[in-house]
């Protein structure tokens, strides 16, 4: 029998599925300029407040994935201390799609909120 630790950790990884994929897409979209993965990383951590609960690397495949949807671009510039980066930008796709997930995201939320407070 699953004790309630491991029934909330199911929970958040559940709900963190396509999150992660929002909030990617609305850091992109609200930044001037092309971001690679560890400044989005760090700007969740400022903003996001654990949305991705220290899984650095979670972030990647959900990049790829976006990119390979057409949401993103991306590409591959040297830097002067490490290894070549890569830099992220949200496609004019990625912001249609964006402003129909954040739409979404507020009518779940609205209903959840409606129900869990008894009321609809």
């Amino acid at each position: 029998m699953e004790d309630n630790a491991s029934h909330l950790k199911k929970f958040q990884k559940e709900l963190s599925a396509g999150t992660v994929s929002l909030v990617l897409l609305a850091v992109l979209g609200q930044s001037r300029q092309p971001m690679y993965g560890y400044q989005i990383a760090k700007r969740l951590e400022e903003v996001g407040e654990g949305v991705l609960s220290g899984k650095q690397s979670a972030l990647y495949p959900v990049l790829r994935n976006l990119e390979a949807a057409g949401l993103l671009d991306s590409e591959v510039e040297p830097s002067v201390s490490g290894p070549p980066r890569r830099y992220y930008r949200i496609t004019k796709p990625g912001r249609e799609v964006l402003r129909d997930w954040v739409d979404a995201w507020n009518a779940t939320r609205a209903s959840v909120d409606a129900v869990l407070q008894g009321g609809v």
